[in-house]
């Protein structure tokens, strides 16, 4: 049936020109300004290639102004876009995505309505922007450009072209998926959800160096120094050179060469060839330091906020887990609502190892929505009233 649909090739409007000057930006937040209603918003990055997440390009569009594509790495601050945008919904796919890299550039929305997240809460399977574009509009999108190189000037024209489909869409999307959540009696949900994500920021790890990839493998303290010391070396690397630490060396090298048991620098040259003299040379550095370590200095085998102690033993906390990971999942088929919707997991996890909990309680101190107590709450404490306690 997609084959059948009509392929969406060419902005209404055509191709609008990159903004990449302080009088085009100005001239752009003028028109912005003088538009009406919720603002579709987009950004590209350079995911894999670049250091980091910024956004190399970022797209809006709002009715009664146009579309604009602004070169955010020449341009740099955005701020001045926010009281243009005023207090007006900004419509993203997969706020979580983009959200962190438009704050980067001081862009800052006021309220939020994520069509990837209102897709999920209607129970939608396929939930990507094209896979939501065929449902809710019947167009066909072509997203062979998704993962270039944004960082590239100039911009190809074929690039330039499906950033500006991709914002175009946005808004018509958004109208129709909010009309089916008032259908389903889901906007409240949504509403929550969304006013949540105004707060988002990712993540932040206290030993970032611990997700790399196969390091659980790893059982050597000694080994396991190697990979931090590594990481480090090859986190600084990328950034200074501006490129995606993988890169360099991907996490599989990482942890090969943190066992490897080189002597010098011409080892590791002979193994990976792509490293200049002077990348390995700074890799054996690093190497050489976390072989000279004392015991004491050496990093534990887990995290550190990882090492709390559980009531329950190892065996006993993972069928906890496993029955309210089972509750959750039949309440999701049952709302067809996806379960990481529903409730965050690391939240039924956290819930699992607490020996005494009034649930509902629990869940709002640790900042589950109003909504997700409401479903979930009841589920888990029936889950939990079955379990032996501790």
């Amino acid at each position: 049936m997609t084959s059948e649909l009509p392929l969406l090739d060419t902005p209404a409007n055509g191709i609008p020109e990159v903004v990449d000057t302080a009088e085009g930006f100005s001239s752009s937040v003028t028109c912005l300004a003088a538009g009406a209603g919720p603002i579709a918003v987009d950004a590209e990055r350079a995911s894999g290639i670049r250091y980091g997440q910024r956004a190399f390009l970022i797209q809006l569009r709002r009715e009664g102004a146009g579309t604009f594509l602004l070169d955010s790495e020449t341009l740099g601050d955005l701020s001045g876009l926010n009281p243009a945008l005023g207090r007006d919904e900004w419509v993203i796919h997969s706020v979580t995505q983009d959200l962190p890299c438009l704050q980067e550039r001081g862009m800052r929305p006021a309220a939020l309505f994520d069509t990837e997240l209102a897709a999920r809460l209607l129970g939608w399977e396929k939930f990507g922007l094209a896979a939501v574009a065929e449902r809710t509009l019947g167009v066909r999108l072509a997203k062979e450009h998704s993962a270039a190189d944004w960082s590239t000037r100039p911009l190809p024209q074929a690039w330039l072209n499906y950033a500006a489909l991709d914002v175009e869409v946005l808004l018509p999307i958004r109208d129709i998926l909010c009309q089916q959540l008032l259908e389903a009696g889901r906007w409240e949900f949504a509403e929550q959800e969304f006013s949540h994500l105004l707060e988002f920021e990712p993540k932040h790890f206290d030993e970032p160096w611990r997700r790399t990839h196969g390091l659980s493998k790893v059982r050597s303290r000694r080994d396991i120094a190697r990979v931090r010391e590594l990481w480090q070396a090859r986190d600084s690397m990328a950034r200074e050179a501006d490129i995606a630490p993988s890169r360099l060396l991907r996490d599989r090298d990482l942890i090969a060469l943190a066992q490897s048991g080189v002597k010098s620098s011409d080892d590791i040259m002979a193994q990976w060839r792509r490293l200049s003299r002077a990348e390995a040379a700074r890799l054996f550095r690093a190497y050489r330091k976390a072989s000279r370590l004392t015991v004491d200095e050496l990093p534990t085998r887990q995290e550190k906020g990882r090492q709390r102690r559980s009531p329950f033993s190892h065996t006993d906390l993972k069928e906890r887990v496993a029955a309210l990971k089972a509750a959750m999942g039949e309440l999701s088929e049952k709302l067809l609502i996806p379960h990481d919707v529903l409730l965050q997991p690391a939240l039924v996890k956290t819930l699992a190892a607490q020996p005494t909990v009034d649930v509902e309680h629990f869940l709002a101190e640790a900042g589950a929505r109003p909504w997700q107590i409401e479903l979930s709450g009841p589920t888990l404490t029936k889950a939990l009233d079955r379990l032996p306690r501790a």
